[in-house]
């Protein structure tokens, strides 16, 4: 019984320690990511897209929605003659 007991605390301990390995090293590591990228960032910034306004006339937003509505009428009627 004393050995199983002494067993799960080792294994608890070496977890512990595995565990705070670890996140110390990934706290270290983003922190010296940040501190390499900053300089880079003020050197080359990132250029802002310009959005691009669409190019669609009203007349054919109209075709395209008149046919929109007849797709629609006809699925809902097809869908509540064999449903309903």
């Amino acid at each position: 019984m004393e050995d199983s007991t002494q067993l799960f605390y080792q294994a608890g301990t070496l977890m512990l320690v595995g565990m705070g390995f670890v996140y110390g090293f990934l706290s270290l590591l983003i922190i010296v990511v940040k501190i390499l990228i900053f300089p880079l960032a003020e050197r080359y910034p990132d250029d802002i897209p310009q959005a691009k306004p669409a190019k669609m006339t009203s007349r054919s937003q109209a075709e395209h929605s008149e046919s929109m509505v007849a797709a629609i009428s006809a699925a809902v009627s097809r869908y509540r003659k064999d449903h309903l």
